[in-house]
C-alpha cells in the first residue's frame, strides 16, 4: 500500500498560544450559560419572590454537580480517553466501534442529527439574550433599543452577517477568539467573586446533599422539572469532545478547570444577588429580568452587554464550524448525500459548506422570528442535547468493552451515565409543547435524512449485488481488443470510472455496459477508482491492481473521515508511480504546453441510475431507494465532490431494475 502526499499533520505543542485558542473554540457554548440558566430557573420557579437562601444554595449545587458528573467525569475524564488518532465527536467514537454491532450506527444517527439541531438553536439563543441586554439601556444619553422587535431585528443582522462571513473564511477572526473568551471567564469569574464575598455561606452549594435536597423540596415548584433548565449548563459538553481534534486533549485538561471554577462563581454571584433582591418590589414584575445583566455595577452594565454579545458571536461560530465538520464527517461516513465543501483558508479544520450555511442560517433566522424573546427560545434549548448525550453513553459502553474493561465496570459506567441522562431527558421533554417540539422537528428531519442515504444505499445493493455485478478480470479480453482497435476513434488516453470495486474484482455491470455497449469507448488506460473513508482521520493511502495488464487499472483510495476526496490530484501521483515502475506505459504528448509530458488527457464518466418502473420490490423499499436517488439529483454533483469541475466529465444514465420482474411475452396473431 502506497502512501499519497498529503500534508503531514504534526502534534500540538503545549503552548501559551494554543491554550488561548482553546478558550476561544472549545468553550463558546458552555461559556455563555449563565447568561440564561438562572434566567431560565427563576421564571419557571415563580419569579423573583420565590427566591429563598436555601432554594438557591440547592440550585448552584445542582448546577455544580452537574457540571461535574457530565462535563468533567463524563466528557473530561472518561470520553477524551475515546480518541480516534486524536480525534473526538460522536461519529468519531462512532468509527472506533461500528464493528462491534451493526446496530450502533443507530445510535450514531440518532446522536449526530440531535447535535446538529441543537447547534441550529445556539446562535439564535446566545445572540439574542446578549441584545435583550441592551433593552432600555441608555448609551450616550440615548436609548437605542427600546422595544422587542429592534431586539429580534439587531439580532437577525447579527446572524447574517455571522453566516454571511462564513464563506471567506474565519481563520483571522479565529485568532482573537482565544483572548476575547479569556476576558470573558475573567470577568465571569470575577464579577461573580465581588457577588458571592457578600455572602460567603453559598458555598454551601458545594455539598450535594443540598442538591438532592432541593429536588424534593416543596420551594421547588417544578419539582423534578427544574432539571430542564439546570441542564442548561452542560449544553456545550459535546463540543469538548467533539473538538478535541482541533485543539488537542492536554490543552482541554488544563483549561477545563479555569472555565469550571469562572463559571460555578458567576452561578454564586447571582445565586447572591437574586436571594438580596427577593424582596425587591421593583423588579419583582420585570418581564425582562436576567440575573446576570441584573447583577451587574452600572459602571460595567454596557461593557458586560457588549463583552457577552462577543462571547455569543463567539459560541454561534464556535457551533457553525463544529457543525460544518458534523456534516462533512457524516457525508464521509455516507449517512448524508454529498455536499459542496469548500476549504477557504490554510486554517486546520477550517472548512464551509454553502449548502449547509444557507439552510442553518435560514433556520435561525426562523427560530428568532418565531419565538421572539430567549425566554420562549429556552423552552426549546437543551431537549436535543440530552438525546446526543445519551447515544454518546451508549458508544462510550461499547468502546469500553471494546477496550477490554470488565464488564461489570463498563455496564456501571453506562447505568450510572445513562439513568442521568435519561432523568434530563424526562425533565427536558416537558419543554416539548413549549418550543421543544421545534428542536424535535428539525432533528427529526436530519434523522429522517440520514436514515434514507444510508438505508436507501444498503437496499439498492443489496437487491442489485446478484444480478448487477460482473467481474472485472472475465472482461480483460474484450477491453484488450476495445483499446487497440484503430476502427473506433480515440475517446480518451484515461478513461476514468469512479465506482465501488468488492471483492477485488466485482464492479456493477452498467459500467462494462457504458464501456462496451452504449458507445465503445476507446482508451489506452480504463482506471476503476474505489474512494474507501476509513476510521482513521487523515490516511492518505492507495493501492492498485492491473490484473496483469498495461490497460486496466483498479485504484482502491483509503482517504481518512476528515480528508479531502481530491480524485484528480491523487490520480497524477498514482499515474506517476505507475510510469515510473514500467507498471503502465507512457503517454508522450505530440501537442502540448508542457514540454515532455507523459501522461495524456483524462476524461471521467459517471453513471447515474434512474429506478425503472419495471422493478418489482416492495412499496416501503422503493419509496426510499426512490427518495435517496431524488437526494441525490438535488445535491452536489460527483464531479464537484470528487474535484473534478474543470476535468471532462461524461455523466450517463442507465434504467435501474430490482428484485424479480415478470416478462410479459408477445403473442403474434393474424392479420384479419
Amino acid at each position: 500500500m502506497a502512501k499519497l502526499e498529503t500534508p503531514r499533520t504534526t502534534k500540538q505543542k503545549l503552548t501559551v498560544a494554543g491554550l488561548l485558542v482553546t478558550l476561544g473554540v472549545v468553550y463558546g457554548d458552555i461559556g455563555t450559560s449563565p447568561l440564561y440558566v438562572m434566567k431560565s430557573i427563576v421564571a419557571g420557579n415563580g419569579g423573583l419572590g420565590s427566591m429563598t437562601h436555601d432554594f438557591l444554595v440547592g440550585v448552584v449545587s445542582l448546577v455544580f454537580w452537574t457540571l461535574a458528573i457530565i462535563t468533567t467525569l463524563k466528557y473530561v475524564i472518561i470520553a477524551l480517553r475515546a480518541d480516534n488518532n486524536g480525534e473526538g465527536g460522536i461519529f468519531a467514537l462512532y468509527t472506533l466501534v461500528r464493528k462491534h454491532a451493526k446496530w450502533l450506527v443507530y445510535p450514531a444517527l440518532i446522536g449526530g442529527a440531535a447535535l446538529l439541531a441543537d447547534g441550529m438553536l445556539t446562535p439564535a439563543v446566545t445572540v439574542t439574550t446578549a441584545i435583550e441586554g441592551l433593552h432600555g439601556l441608555a448609551i450616550g444619553g440615548h436609548v437605542w433599543i427600546n422595544s422587542q422587535l429592534q431586539v429580534i431585528l439587531v439580532t437577525v443582522a447579527i446572524i447574517t452577517i455571522l453566516f454571511f462571513i462564513q464563506r471567506f473564511g474565519t481563520e483571522l477572526i479565529g485568532k482573537g477568539f482565544g483572548p476575547v473568551m479569556t476576558i470573558w471567564f475573567a470577568f465571569l469569574g470575577i464579577m461573580g467573586l465581588i457577588g458571592l464575598s457578600r455572602d460567603w455561606s453559598m458555598l454551601a452549594a458545594l455539598n450535594p446533599y443540598y442538591a438532592i435536597k432541593l429536588l424534593i423540596s416543596p420551594a421547588n415548584k417544578m419539582g423534578i422539572f427544574i432539571l430542564g433548565s439546570i441542564f442548561l449548563a452542560t449544553t456545550g459538553a459535546e463540543a469538548l469532545y467533539s473538538d478535541m481534534g482541533h485543539v488537542g486533549r492536554t490543552n482541554i485538561y488544563l483549561t477545563w478547570p479555569f472555565v469550571n471554577l469562572t463559571l460555578f462563581l458567576s452561578y454564586c454571584g447571582q445565586a447572591v444577588w437574586l436571594q438580596e433582591n427577593a424582596g425587591n418590589k421593583a423588579l419583582a414584575g420585570a418581564a425582562d429580568l436576567n440575573p446576570f445583566f441584573d447583577s451587574l455595577p452600572a459602571s460595567l452594565h454596557l461593557f458586560g452587554i457588549l463583552l457577552s454579545t462577543l462571547a455569543a458571536i463567539i459560541a454561534s461560530q464556535a457551533l457553525i464550524s463544529g457543525s460544518y465538520t458534523l456534516v462533512a464527517e457524516a457525508v464521509k461516513l455516507r449517512f448524508l448525500p454529498r455536499f459542496h465543501i469548500i476549504y477557504p483558508t490554510k486554517f486546520k479544520g477550517q472548512l464551509y459548506i454553502p449548502a449547509i450555511n444557507t439552510i442553518m442560517w435560514l433556520v435561525c433566522v426562523a427560530i428568532v422570528f418565531y419565538f421572539r424573546t430567549s425566554a420562549h427560545m429556552e423552552a426549546a434549548y437543551g431537549l436535543a442535547i440530552t438525546v446526543t448525550m445519551l447515544m454518546t453513553t451508549i458508544l462510550l459502553h461499547a468502546y469500553l468493552r471494546i477496550r477490554k474493561v470488565p464488564s461489570a465496570l463498563a455496564g456501571l459506567v453506562f447505568l450510572f451515565f445513562g439513568a442521568i441522562e435519561v432523568v434530563f431527558f424526562a425533565a427536558s421533554a416537558a419543554k416539548f409543547f413549549h418550543g421543544g417540539y421545534v428542536t424535535v422537528l428539525i432533528a427529526l428531519v436530519i434523522l429522517a435524512t440520514m436514515y434514507i442515504w444510508l438505508v436507501g444505499g444498503r437496499l439498492r445493493d443489496d437487491y442489485a449485488y446478484t444480478n448487477t455485478r460482473v467481474a472485472l478480470p472475465a472482461y480483460k479480453r474484450q477491453l484488450d481488443s476495445l483499446h487497440t482497435d484503430k476502427e473506433h476513434p480515440l475517446y480518451a488516453d484515461n478513461l476514468v470510472y469512479l465506482t465501488e470495486i468488492q471483492d477485488e474484482r466485482f464492479v456493477k455491470k452498467t459500467l462494462l455496459y457504458s464501456i462496451l455497449d452504449k458507445r465503445p469507448k476507446r482508451a489506452d488506460v480504463y482506471w476503476f477508482v474505489t474512494v474507501n473513508v476509513t476510521d482513521e482521520p487523515y490516511t492518505a493511502e492507495y493501492t492498485t491492481d492491473t490484473y496483469g495488464t498495461d490497460y486496466m487499472v483498479n485504484v482502491q483510495l483509503y482517504l481518512g473521515f476528515r480528508m479531502e476526496q481530491k480524485v484528480n490530484i491523487f490520480l497524477r501521483q498514482i499515474v506517476n508511480d505507475l510510469m515510473e515502475s514500467g507498471t503502465i506505459k507512457r503517454q508522450p504528448q505530440k501537442y502540448t504546453t508542457v514540454p515532455g509530458r507523459d501522461v495524456g488527457d483524462w476524461s471521467f464518466v459517471f453513471v447515474r441510475e434512474e429506478l425503472s418502473s419495471e422493478t418489482a420490490i416492495s412499496g416501503f423499499d422503493k419509496a426510499i431507494i426512490q427518495a435517496r436517488i431524488w437526494l441525490q439529483k438535488h445535491t452536489v454533483t460527483p464531479a464537484r465532490w470528487f474535484g473534478l469541475e474543470y476535468a471532462d466529465v461524461v455523466e450517463e444514465y442507465v434504467p435501474l431494475i430490482l428484485g424479480k420482474t415478470r416478462s410479459t411475452h408477445l403473442q403474434k396473431i393474424k392479420r384479419r
